[in-house]
């Protein structure tokens, strides 16, 4: 911020330079010897003057700017869960409209097999109205193709599946391996691989994490881990123990409406009783990731529910600064 403030203040000098070039000109009389004292001195003012100014946009930006407004700004926001849960059944054009209104720039896509047809108006949407494809759930060829003829990296996210004949510790080396495929083929994409809780053994945040850590022991540095409030309430009790876990690894947080034993699962943010707290840790850890928000609710319109979540959301960001305050 410096630089354009310094080039203002020069600026402004040069111009009162020239002015009082041409007011001297009509006064030939007067030595130059006087007129460049007078440059100099009128130089030196401008830029002590422009030097404060400087400081103080500065100091302006940094008292504004809190943490939760960072993490939690709109354009560090991504739509989740608004393909098929959308009760208005949006087409690939209306459901970009729907995002650029909301200012929402971001969408992570999920879709069902009559979605597949869609995939490339889709991407082509985006593109015309200024929305990230950011993230693709699970694996299509159809899509990986068409990523590729875009030049998109988007993040893949993947469930992990926990094999049967293995149990505790002994999952993780065959959990890893069998994501090994994946994370050849997202690698050579150069698309980021997440880890995607889902519930049971592989979406238990010290499983995740220990297979994440695995495949990057393997040379696969770009996998991490995309972790749902909405599939983890069972780690609302020892919250802050589980995120200092598995920080290092995030790369994409989708939260939720969060009450004791899922009731209900889906809840609009500012409606629950522990998501404030677990944002503070999440906040207070320094965290500056994506932060999604859904819909995933068939029987509601995906702008109404983006909406009652981007509202919840502001809510509670004015609670976290003012408990930031304290």
């Amino acid at each position: 911020m410096s630089d354009p403030i310094r080039t203002l203040g020069v600026l402004r000098t040069v111009r009162q330079h020239e002015n009082l070039m041409l007011h001297f000109g009509a006064m030939r009389t007067m030595g130059w010897a006087i007129v460049a004292m007078l440059l100099c001195l009128m130089s030196t003012t401008a830029l002590h003057s422009a030097e404060p100014v400087t400081e103080l946009l500065a100091q302006k930006v940094l008292t504004k700017d809190s943490p939760a407004q960072g993490v939690l700004d709109r354009e560090n926001l991504v739509a989740w869960c608004i393909v098929p849960f959308d009760a208005k059944k949006r087409s690939p054009s209306e459901r970009a409209q729907m995002l650029n209104e909301l200012g929402l720039k971001r969408c992570a896509y999920d879709w069902r097999a009559e979605h597949v047809a869609s995939f490339e108006e889709e991407i082509q949407q985006y593109a015309k109205h200024k929305i990230e494809f950011f993230a693709f759930w699970s694996t299509h060829e159809s899509a990986f193709s068409l990523f590729e003829k875009y030049h998109l990296h988007p993040q893949i996210w993947q469930t992990l599946a926990a094999p049967k004949e293995a149990v505790g510790e002994d999952r993780v080396e065959p959990t890893a391996q069998a994501m090994v495929p994946l994370a050849k083929r997202t690698a050579a994409m150069k698309c980021p691989l997440g880890l995607y809780n889902h519930g049971g053994w592989g979406g238990e945040p010290a499983n995740m994490v220990a297979v994440c850590r695995r495949l990057r022991e393997l040379g696969y540095e770009h996998v991490g881990i995309v972790y749902n409030f909405h599939h983890g309430h069972d780690a609302i009790a020892d919250w802050k123990a589980s995120w200092t876990l598995m920080k290092p690894f995030v790369i994409c947080l989708n939260i939720n409406g969060m009450n004791d034993k899922a009731e209900p699962k889906i809840l609009g943010l500012g409606k629950g009783k522990h998501e404030i707290e677990m944002l503070r840790v999440v906040i207070d850890s320094g965290y500056t990731g994506p932060i999604g928000i859904l819909d995933h609710r068939n029987e509601l319109d995906s702008r109404e529910s983006l909406q009652e979540n981007l509202d919840g959301l502001d809510g509670l960001r004015e609670q976290l600064e003012a408990i930031a305050v304290r």
